[in-house]
């Protein structure tokens, strides 16, 4: 039971950094957000200011790595303030394609031809107009790997570009496999929502809620990849078996996991998790989870295992839902996650040789 007995100066300081720092232009960038704010009652004011409205937790495992992330970046120490009228995680993660706005960006496809005969689609932003770095030979390039059933004409992906190509920097959006250890030209990575046991995050998203707002959707995309690609795929797979999945563990293990050469689908979901592999990020790594995603249920989102890497770190949010993160009144331009990634890329680049031998 949450008390409502606060004092009334520090409810007061709260809701006036809320005005202050979420709405100023207001909704739909007029001055009508004062009003709306104004027009809270008491109690539900009180509510979102203790229970939702609260500051993330920030984890590492070196103190070098944490101290950077809170001189750097100094949205890890800020309150998040989820968006009051979608601030429940089901609703963030449904809205966001729809609420936020989808920057203009012109991609250049290259499609680099592999060993095994088949073709790698790459897009590349190269923002040739950078005043920063208008050397493209020295210009920093962001490497973007969109999530399951993702592209790069995702909402958040457009948004990262934005917030790339306000910096100075080239995007570059593809599967990649980096080289092991110290030899990758990565200076440093982030990720977002990551699903860490595959088996957890099944698991929640067979829930019935979860499965009829979520799991039922993925798994139909996933099918309509395979679907394109029927006349070859066929020759090797049972794709009317594949056709009638109807979760994404079914469509793994009629698949995914077969795809692989896994011999169960158990094996191929442990090597999929990748909380299995943060032992060995030797690149420095900053990771944002909201406690509420149903992707990624907070039981699974592994804090001890961070903390036993100095090259990693690991910001939860209470709120945020799963690539949500919307704040404001109305969060049409720029997320928490957003800000996060700007950052964290623009000291990663311009700051990153306080990152050298974080063990």
């Amino acid at each position: 039971m949450i008390s409502l007995d606060l004092n009334f100066n520090i409810l007061t300081r709260d809701l006036s950094h809320y005005l202050e720092n979420q709405v100023k232009v207001g909704l739909f960038g007029s001055g009508v957000g004062l009003s709306l704010v104004l027009g809270f009652s008491a109690a539900y004011t009180c509510y979102y200011l203790i229970s939702v409205a609260r500051k993330p937790q920030l984890v590492s495992g070196g103190k070098k790595f944490y101290q950077f992330l809170r001189d750097q970046c100094p949205v890890v120490s800020e309150t998040y303030y989820p968006t009051f009228w979608c601030w429940e995680s089901r609703i963030q993660t449904l809205l966001r394609p729809f609420v936020t706005a989808k920057p203009g960006v012109v991609y250049r496809n290259e499609l680099i031809k592999a060993a095994d005969g088949g073709q790698i689609s790459v897009d590349w932003f190269d923002n040739d107009e950078s005043l920063s770095h208008p050397n493209p030979a020295t210009r920093p390039t962001v490497l973007l790997l969109p999530g399951l059933t993702g592209t790069s004409r995702e909402s958040y992906i457009l948004h990262m570009v934005q917030q790339s190509r306000d910096l100075g920097y080239r995007m570059m959006l593809a599967n990649y496999l980096g080289r092991k250890g110290r030899e990758t030209c990565l200076k440093g990575v982030v990720v977002f929502s990551a699903g860490w046991d595959v088996f957890e995050c099944t698991a929640s998203l067979e829930k019935p809620l979860d499965r009829f707002l979520f799991n039922s959707y993925l798994t139909s995309c996933l099918q309509a990849s395979v679907h394109r690609h029927r006349p070859v795929l066929e020759k090797c797979y049972d794709i009317d078996h594949v056709m009638k999945a109807r979760t994404i563990r079914e469509f793994d293990e009629r698949f995914t996991s077969i795809m692989f050469g896994y011999r169960t689908n158990e094996d191929y979901y442990h090597d999929a998790s990748p909380v299995h592999k943060l032992k060995s990020v030797q690149v420095p790594m900053l990771c944002l989870n909201a406690a509420d995603d149903v992707f990624s249920p907070s039981h699974a989102i592994p804090v001890e295992a961070v903390k036993q890497n100095p090259n990693l770190a690991l910001l939860i949010t209470c709120h945020g839902g799963h690539i949500g993160f919307l704040e404001g009144l109305w969060p049409r331009h720029s997320t928490y996650m957003d800000r996060v990634f700007k950052q964290f890329a623009k000291a990663v680049f311009e700051k990153g040789n306080q990152l050298k031998d974080l063990s």
